[in-house]
C-alpha cells in the first residue's frame, strides 16, 4: 500500500521557484502517495513568495501555507513545518529547487529500513568557498558529536513522523538538519544515507553561508553540544545520574 506523505519547504527569496517546487511535488506525490499534503512555510518573505504560496493554496486543495510575520530563520521555519504536518512520512526540502524533489522516489524506497533518511551530495555544483565551508562544517560536527555522516545538513531528507514526537529541536539556524540527525542517532533510531546530485540556484543567492547564518549556526552548535553532553540530557526513567 502506498504511504501517506507530507512534503514541506520553507521559502524566503524564492518567488521564482515556489510554484515550480509545488507543482513538481504534486506530480511526484500523485505517483507514490496514498494521501498527501504540501506545506509551504513563508518565513517573512520580503518578496512575493508568500503571495504566490497563497495563490497555490487556492488552486490546489493539498497545499497549505504557514506564514511567519517576520523572518525567524531557517531552523525556525523547519520547526514550523514539522509542527504542522499530519502524515506518517515527512519529506523536508528547500524552496529554491536546489534539491530535486524527484529524489523522493528513491527516498521512499528506503522507508521500511530507516526512520530518518538523510542525503549526501556526491556532485556539488557550487562555488569553491561554499564547498570548503561545507567540508569544514562536516568535519567539525563529526569530531564534536562523534558522528559518521558524510553530509549531515543536506536540505533533503525523509523522516518518520512518530520520531519527531521524541526529538526536541531548538535550532533557528541551518544547523537544524544536523541537530535532527544527531538527536535521532542518540535516541537509537535507524538512520540511512542516500547519494544525490544538487543543482545551483537559478535566482538570487543562498543565505546558508552568510555571516549572519554562520554565527547563528555556531551558536546553535555550542548550545546543542552543551545540552547533549550535560549530566542531565535524556536520562533513563529512574532519573538517576551515576558517577
Amino acid at each position: 500500500m502506498k504511504p501517506n506523505i507530507s512534503v514541506f519547504f520553507p521559502v524566503y527569496q524564492d518567488q521564482h521557484t515556489v510554484r515550480r517546487m509545488t507543482e513538481k511535488s504534486i506530480a511526484v506525490l500523485e505517483n507514490i502517495a496514498n494521501q498527501y499534503e504540501i506545506i509551504i512555510i513563508d518565513d517573512g518573505c520580503p518578496n512575493r513568495s508568500g503571495e504566490i504560496a497563497d495563490e497555490l493554496a487556492r488552486e490546489y486543495s493539498c497545499v497549505k501555507v504557514v506564514h511567519h510575520p517576520k523572518n525567524l530563520g531557517y531552523g525556525a521555519a523547519v520547526r514550523s513545518g514539522f509542527a504542522n504536518v499530519q502524515y506518517e512520512w515527512v519529506c523536508l526540502t528547500d524552496g529554491d529547487d536546489e534539491y530535486d524533489i524527484y529524489d523522493l522516489y528513491k527516498l521512499i524506497r528506503l522507508k521500511d529500513y530507516y526512520d530518518l533518511i538523510i542525503t549526501f551530495r556526491y556532485v556539488k555544483i557550487y562555488s569553491g568557498f561554499r564547498i570548503f565551508v561545507s567540508w569544514v562544517y562536516n568535519i567539525v560536527l563529526r569530531i564534536l558529536f562523534k558522528t559518521r555522516y558524510r553530509d549531515i545538513s543536506t536540505g533533503l531528507r525523509l523522516v518518520r513522523k512518530e520520531l519527531l514526537n521524541e526529538i526536541d529541536l531548538k535550532s533557528s539556524s541551518p544547523f537544524i538538519g544536523a541537530e535532527l540527525t544527531i538527536k535521532t542517532m542518540l535516541k537509537g533510531f535507524r538512520i540511512g544515507e542516500l547519494g544525490i546530485q544538487t543543482f545551483p540556484r537559478e535566482f538570487g543567492k543562498g543565505a546558508s553561508t552568510s555571516p549572519k547564518n554562520i554565527f547563528a549556526t555556531i551558536k546553535d552548535i555550542l548550545d546543542t553540544y552543551n545540552t547533549i553532553f550535560s549530566e542531565h540530557y535524556d536520562l533513563p526513567p529512574s532519573g538517576s545520574c551515576r558517577r
